[in-house]
C-alpha cells in the first residue's frame, strides 16, 4: 500500500483553468489534466523564480517532493506545447494559503501577506506609504475559505 499525499499549500488558484492551441475546438483536442500542485510549482520556480528548497518550503513539501512535482508538471506542459494537446488545471491534495493582496497607490506594485501579520506600513518596491487592500473576489475583506477541492485535513475541518 503506498502512502497517503500529503497536502500542498498553494497561493490561490488560477485566473483561467484551460489552455488550448488557437483555432482547434476543444473537443478536437486530447486534454492533459495539471494539478493545482503542479501549477503553483511552476509559478514559484518559473515565475518567481525561487531555488527548488524554498518553493518548497512555501509550499510545505521536501525539496525533493518538489523537485518531482516540478519535473511532471514541466513535463506536462512540454508534451501539450510540442503536441498541440489542451491543458485543463484541476485536482490534487492542496489547500489554499490565507493571504492577502495589497496595492501600492505610488507604483501599483500588487503583493501578498499572509493574515494575521497586519497591515503593510510600506510598498517593498518603493518605499509608498499609500497602500490599498486588493478585493479580488467581491468579499470586501472577509476572510476567504482556508482550503481548495483537495483532499487534505484542513478541507475536512480538522487543520
Amino acid at each position: 500500500m503506498s502512502r497517503p499525499v500529503k497536502c500542498r499549500r498553494i497561493c490561490g488558484e488560477p485566473g483561467a483553468d484551460y489552455f488550448k492551441p488557437r483555432g482547434i475546438p476543444i473537443r478536437d483536442l486530447e486534454v492533459t489534466a495539471l494539478t493545482m500542485d503542479e501549477f503553483e510549482a511552476l509559478r514559484l520556480a518559473d515565475l518567481e523564480g525561487l531555488y527548488q528548497d524554498a518553493a518548497g518550503a512555501r509550499m510545505r513539501v521536501s525539496r525533493q517532493t518538489f523537485g518531482n512535482i516540478l519535473d511532471s508538471a514541466r513535463r506536462k506542459v512540454a508534451d501539450c506545447v510540442v503536441n498541440g494537446k489542451a491543458i485543463k488545471i484541476e485536482g490534487g491534495v492542496y489547500a489554499i494559503e490565507d493571504t492577502r493582496e495589497f496595492r501600492c497607490g505610488a507604483c501599483q506594485e500588487k503583493w501578498q501577506v499572509p493574515y494575521g501579520t497586519g497591515r503593510p506600513a510600506e510598498c517593498p518596491r518603493c518605499g509608498g506609504t499609500n497602500i490599498h487592500r486588493v478585493s479580488d473576489d467581491g468579499a470586501h475583506g472577509r476572510r476567504r475559505p482556508r482550503c481548495g477541492r483537495g483532499r487534505c485535513r484542513a478541507s475536512r475541518g480538522r487543520g
